[in-house]
C-alpha cells in the first residue's frame, strides 16, 4: 500500500517538473534559433559600448562631473527598449505566425509555457545586463584613466548601480513579455511598451506639479533613471522618488502582475 502511494505521488509530481524542463529546453532553442535575436543582442552590445566611449570621452579634460557613472552607462537607456522588444517578440511572434498552436500542442499547460519563456528572457536579460554593466564600467574606467574625473568601484553607489542595472534590463524583458501575453499583437505590444517607457513620462511632466509629484515615482523610466545613477538625478530634485532598490521592487511587481494576468488570459482564451 505504501509503495502504491509513493508511486502515485511520483506520477503526480513528475509531469510538472519534466514539463518545465522540456518547455525550458524548447524555449531556449527557439530563442536562439531566431536570427533577429542574435543581431539584436549584438547591436545592443555595440551601441552600449559605442555610447559609453563617446559619452565618457567627452569628460576627458573636465575638472568635475556630477555623476560620471551615468555617462558610462548611457547606453542602457537604449538597452531597456531592446530587451523589452525582445521580450515582446519572444511571445507575440508566435501568435502572429500561428506557431503558438504547435507550442501548445507540445505543452498544453500554457502557464508552464509562459513560465519557461519568462525564465529564458529574464535569465538572458540578467546575464547580458550584468556583463554589459561591468564591462562598460571597465571601458569607462580605462578611458578616464589619469583624468581629473574618475569612475571607481570604491565611489559611493557605483557597485550598486552596476548590479542593479543588470537587474533592470532583465525586468524590462519580463515586462515586454507580460505585455505580449496580454494583447498578443506585436505592433500593439511594442506600442504599449514604448508608451509605458517613454510617452507617459513625457506627457506627465507637462501636467501640473501636484500630479507629477504623485505619479512620477511609479513610472518605470523614472525608476530606471535612479537605478543608473549613483546620486539622485538633478531633474528629480524636489520631486518625491523611490530609492533605486525600492524602485526596482516596484518594477518587479509590474512584471509579476503583467505576467500573472497575461498567463491567466492565455489559459482562458482560445489560441
Amino acid at each position: 500500500m505504501t509503495n502504491d502511494v509513493l508511486i502515485r505521488g511520483e506520477i503526480r509530481e513528475s509531469p510538472s517538473r519534466a514539463g518545465l524542463r522540456l518547455a525550458l529546453r524548447g524555449e531556449w532553442t527557439k530563442f536562439w534559433s531566431v536570427r533577429s535575436t542574435r543581431w539584436t543582442l549584438l547591436g545592443l552590445t555595440l551601441v552600449t559600448y559605442g555610447l559609453c566611449y563617446l559619452s565618457t570621452s567627452a569628460l576627458r579634460g573636465h575638472a568635475h562631473a556630477a555623476d560620471p557613472i551615468v555617462r558610462v552607462l548611457v547606453g542602457f537607456n537604449f538597452g531597456q527598449f531592446a530587451v523589452g522588444v525582445l521580450g515582446v517578440l519572444f511571445l507575440s511572434s508566435e501568435f502572429g505566425t500561428g506557431q503558438i498552436r504547435s507550442t501548445i500542442a507540445v505543452m498544453p499547460r500554457r502557464s508552464i509555457v509562459l513560465a519557461a519563456k519568462a525564465i529564458v528572457i529574464g535569465g538572458v536579460g540578467l546575464v547580458l545586463g550584468e556583463v554589459l554593466s561591468f564591462s562598460t564600467f571597465l571601458l569607462g574606467h580605462l578611458i578616464l584613466s589619469g583624468q581629473a574625473v574618475q569612475v571607481s568601484l570604491a565611489s559611493p553607489g557605483v557597485l550598486r548601480v552596476l548590479f542593479e542595472s543588470g537587474v533592470d534590463l532583465a525586468l524590462m524583458g519580463l515586462i515586454g513579455l507580460g505585455v505580449a501575453a496580454l494583447v498578443r499583437s506585436t505592433a500593439a505590444s511594442i506600442s504599449i511598451f514604448t508608451s509605458i517607457m517613454l510617452v507617459v513620462t513625457v506627457v506627465l511632466f507637462a501636467l501640473p506639479g501636484a500630479i507629477v509629484n504623485a505619479i512620477s515615482r511609479y513610472l518605470p523610466a523614472n525608476i530606471s533613471s535612479t537605478v543608473f545613477s549613483a546620486t539622485t538625478p538633478s531633474r528629480f530634485q524636489g520631486t518625491p522618488i523611490f530609492s533605486p532598490t525600492t524602485g526596482l521592487l516596484v518594477v518587479a511587481l509590474y512584471a509579476v502582475v503583467l505576467l500573472g494576468i497575461g498567463g491567466w488570459l492565455m489559459i482562458r482564451r482560445d489560441t
